[in-house]
Protein backbone atom coordinates (compact mmCIF):
# COMPACT_ATOMS: atom_id res chain seq x y z
CA UNK A 1 0.00 0.00 0.00
CA UNK A 2 1.13 3.44 -0.38
CA UNK A 3 1.18 6.38 2.12
CA UNK A 4 0.73 10.27 1.89
CA UNK A 5 2.49 11.95 4.93
CA UNK A 6 1.79 15.76 4.84
CA UNK A 7 3.55 18.08 7.08
CA UNK A 8 3.43 21.91 7.41
CA UNK A 9 0.69 24.42 6.98
CA UNK A 10 -0.70 25.83 10.00
CA UNK A 11 -1.98 30.07 10.46
CA UNK A 12 -0.52 32.49 8.17
CA UNK A 13 -1.12 36.61 8.46
CA UNK A 14 -2.11 37.98 4.73
CA UNK A 15 1.00 38.80 2.80
CA UNK A 16 2.62 36.18 4.53
CA UNK A 17 4.56 32.51 3.58
CA UNK A 18 4.24 29.29 4.33
CA UNK A 19 4.77 25.33 3.08
CA UNK A 20 3.79 22.20 3.02
CA UNK A 21 5.31 19.23 2.14
CA UNK A 22 4.27 15.64 0.99
CA UNK A 23 5.89 12.21 1.22
CA UNK A 24 4.83 8.98 -0.48
CA UNK A 25 5.90 5.87 1.38
CA UNK A 26 5.38 2.20 -0.05
CA UNK A 27 6.58 -0.37 -2.31
CA UNK A 28 6.78 2.35 -4.89
CA UNK A 29 8.56 2.04 -8.55
CA UNK A 30 7.07 5.29 -9.99
CA UNK A 31 4.67 7.89 -9.82
CA UNK A 32 3.93 9.82 -12.85
CA UNK A 33 2.56 13.07 -10.80
CA UNK A 34 2.14 14.62 -7.44
CA UNK A 35 0.55 17.53 -6.44
CA UNK A 36 -1.84 19.58 -4.20
CA UNK A 37 -5.23 19.98 -4.14
CA UNK A 38 -7.45 22.31 -1.64
CA UNK A 39 -10.70 22.73 -0.53
CA UNK A 40 -12.13 25.15 1.50
CA UNK A 41 -15.59 24.45 3.25
CA UNK A 42 -18.46 24.32 0.92
CA UNK A 43 -16.62 24.37 -1.86
CA UNK A 44 -15.61 21.66 -4.41
CA UNK A 45 -11.66 20.20 -4.35
CA UNK A 46 -9.24 22.35 -6.38
CA UNK A 47 -5.94 21.83 -7.91
CA UNK A 48 -3.19 23.89 -6.72
CA UNK A 49 -0.51 22.49 -8.21
CA UNK A 50 0.76 19.91 -9.87
CA UNK A 51 4.21 18.18 -10.89
CA UNK A 52 5.02 15.63 -13.67
CA UNK A 53 7.88 13.15 -12.99
CA UNK A 54 9.81 14.63 -15.90
CA UNK A 55 9.30 18.70 -14.10
CA UNK A 56 6.48 19.09 -16.02
CA UNK A 57 4.54 22.14 -13.32
CA UNK A 58 0.90 22.94 -13.31
CA UNK A 59 -0.54 25.97 -11.19
CA UNK A 60 -4.33 26.44 -10.69
CA UNK A 61 -5.23 30.19 -11.59
CA UNK A 62 -5.66 31.93 -8.38
CA UNK A 63 -1.74 30.70 -7.56
CA UNK A 64 0.08 31.39 -10.45
CA UNK A 65 2.94 33.32 -9.42
CA UNK A 66 2.80 32.91 -5.66
CA UNK A 67 3.20 29.55 -4.93
CA UNK A 68 6.11 26.97 -6.09
CA UNK A 69 5.80 23.46 -6.49
CA UNK A 70 8.91 21.49 -6.43
CA UNK A 71 9.63 17.89 -6.14
CA UNK A 72 12.58 14.70 -5.10
CA UNK A 73 12.08 12.01 -7.66
CA UNK A 74 14.36 9.94 -5.72
CA UNK A 75 12.57 10.29 -2.20
CA UNK A 76 9.29 10.53 -3.23
CA UNK A 77 8.53 14.06 -1.91
CA UNK A 78 6.86 16.96 -3.24
CA UNK A 79 6.90 20.59 -1.75
CA UNK A 80 4.52 23.90 -1.77
CA UNK A 81 5.83 26.95 -1.28
CA UNK A 82 3.07 29.74 -1.28
CA UNK A 83 3.73 33.39 -0.51
CA UNK A 84 1.58 36.23 -0.52
CA UNK A 85 -1.10 34.18 1.21
CA UNK A 86 -4.46 35.29 0.81
CA UNK A 87 -7.32 34.84 2.69
CA UNK A 88 -8.76 32.99 0.18
CA UNK A 89 -5.83 30.53 0.36
CA UNK A 90 -7.88 29.15 3.55
CA UNK A 91 -8.22 25.02 2.77
CA UNK A 92 -7.89 22.07 3.70
CA UNK A 93 -4.59 21.24 1.26
CA UNK A 94 -4.09 17.63 0.21
CA UNK A 95 -1.53 15.54 -1.49
CA UNK A 96 -2.14 14.09 -4.41
CA UNK A 97 0.22 10.96 -5.93
CA UNK A 98 -1.25 10.07 -10.05
CA UNK A 99 -0.36 7.01 -11.97
CA UNK A 100 1.64 5.67 -8.82
CA UNK A 101 2.97 2.17 -9.93
CA UNK A 102 3.69 -0.28 -7.29
CA UNK A 103 6.93 -2.61 -7.46
CA UNK A 104 5.95 -6.16 -9.01
CA UNK A 105 3.09 -4.74 -10.51
CA UNK A 106 1.53 -3.14 -13.42
CA UNK A 107 -1.01 -1.89 -11.62
CA UNK A 108 -1.70 2.09 -11.46
CA UNK A 109 -3.16 3.67 -8.98
CA UNK A 110 -4.03 7.44 -7.58
CA UNK A 111 -3.50 8.02 -3.54
CA UNK A 112 -4.39 11.22 -1.30
CA UNK A 113 -2.98 12.61 1.60
CA UNK A 114 -5.14 13.25 4.85
CA UNK A 115 -4.81 16.79 4.88
CA UNK A 116 -3.11 19.32 6.39
CA UNK A 117 -5.37 22.85 7.58
CA UNK A 118 -3.93 26.06 5.90
CA UNK A 119 -5.71 29.58 7.87
CA UNK A 120 -4.74 32.58 6.02
CA UNK A 121 -6.04 35.62 8.75
CA UNK A 122 -6.63 39.19 7.89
Amino acid sequence: QVQLVESGGGLVQAGGSLSVSCAASGSITSINAMGWYRQAPGRQRELVASITSGGTRNYGDSVKGRFTISRDNAKNLVYLQMNSLKVEDTAIYYCNAEGVVLVGTLVISDYWGQGTQVTVSS
